[in-house]
């Protein structure tokens, strides 16, 4: 089985690395991988499993990405088209598989609502459309997308690497000089307006007023660093909020932090809440999206509504207050992660989704193939030129 993995994005975030450990996992099992990646983008240097074939993206109005995606296609045959990013990628995805006559599948890792109209046109050459969370997956039933076509996969996370240690708070301790005394809270996320990092800051005199000790940490890059750096010198939080930066040592760092917060407005599952619970770390969020299947309120972590500032305050507040609460929801996350997040189950779902795409692809292509052959007996000059027809004769499902 050959397939040919589109990823456009330039950064290894969260749908970056589910990319890599997907196309390893894949490998593992004999799949045979061929990954479209951005030229100079971080994914190209960072995958393994796969052949890379990095292409100039310059993003969602790039229209001759179509036709260097197309000539991948045509010279690497694959058995099915994987699509798993927007960026441009979404629908080029689909206009170069469809030209080249081949089944297509696309992932969405988004929850941002879309124009109806706008996404059943979009999603019509996909035969199946892969969501990560429950939200997801009843947005695009809303959005027109037929049940059957949409199949529900979670991210995973390396439950190897991203593991509770002990170790790891001292780590933290030494990267950061924190304080002995410290209680830790850090966000892992894009430093962007959805992540909602402003919503955390605005809550954070009066934490720090009643916890001196407290540190957040806000692991990450993005456009909006400038303006959290004037903002945290504003509200006098220089001394207890630190921007880290973007860290690719954070499987050794997490599992440090008493608490993570996630006060996102809007998250199609988020991969560092996967992480964190993986680490046994406690998460509070607000519940967005997908984050619901990842925090289990009162389980493996505790969520408030979306943009109550007030009550995330207080969420946070009661678990810095308590040390067995934070171990008690800990060990919860740590364990919903090895039963429901694991790479070995993406990889088996994703094996499994492809078996049937194709199985599916090639029952539908008998019945045209054996009246192509009944055409070419009764008149030999209908056989086109140029040999055998297209890969499959199917019709973009409605």
């Amino acid at each position: 089985m050959r397939i040919v993995h589109v990823e456009t994005g330039r950064h290894l975030y969260g749908g970056g690395r589910q990319v890599r450990d997907l196309v390893a996992g894949l490998a593992a099992k004999g799949v045979d991988n061929v990954l479209v990646c951005t030229r100079g983008g971080e994914l190209e240097a960072a995958a393994s499993g796969a052949r890379v074939v990095a292409l100039p993206m310059r993003g969602e109005l790039d229209f001759a990405f179509v036709g260097r995606l197309r000539r991948v296609l045509h010279e690497t045959a694959p058995d099915l088209v994987h699509v798993h990013s927007r960026r441009g990628a979404d629908h080029g995805g689909a206009a170069a598989s469809w030209l080249e006559r081949l089944p297509a599948v696309l992932t969405r890792r988004v929850d941002s609502d879309e124009p109806a109209s706008w996404a059943r046109l979009k999603y019509r050459p996909y035969l199946k459309v892969i969501a990560l969370s429950r939200a997801i997956e009843a947005q695009l039933a809303t959005h027109g997308v037929a049940r059957e076509r949409i199949v529900r996969i979670p991210s995973a996370v390396d439950t190897a690497r991203f593991r509770p240690d002990p170790a790891a708070r001292a780590r933290l301790d030494a990267a950061f000089g924190l304080p002995a005394d410290a209680l830790v809270v850090g966000v892992v996320a894009q430093l962007i307006p959805r992540k909602g990092h402003r919503l955390l800051l605005g809550e954070l005199p009066e934490l720090v007023r009643s916890r001196p000790s407290l540190r957040v940490l806000c692991f990450g890059r993005g456009p909006l660093e400038a303006e959290l750096r004037v903002e945290i010198a504003a509200r006098g939080l220089d001394a207890h909020v630190r921007l880290a930066g973007f860290r690719d040592d954070l499987p050794e760092l997490v599992p440090g932090l008493d608490v993570l917060a996630h006060p996102a407005e809007r998250e199609g599952l988020g991969l560092a809440l996967l992480e964190a619970a993986s680490g046994g770390v406690p998460v509070v969020a607000c519940a967005a999206g997908g984050v619901p299947d990842v925090v289990e309120d009162g389980r493996t972590g505790l969520l408030v509504a979306v943009g109550d500032g007030p009550a995330l305050r207080r969420a946070l507040e009661r678990l810095l207050a308590d040390a067995a609460e934070r171990a008690r929801l800990g060990a919860a996350a740590r364990a919903l992660v090895e039963q429901r997040f694991t790479i070995d189950g993406m990889v088996a779902a994703h094996r499994a989704l492809y078996a049937a795409v194709l199985a599916e692809v090639s029952g539908a292509a008998r019945p045209a193939a054996r009246r192509g052959a009944r055409r070419a007996t009764a008149s030999a000059s209908e056989t086109p030129p140029g040999g055998p027809g297209p890969r499959f004769d199917r019709s973009p499902p409605e």
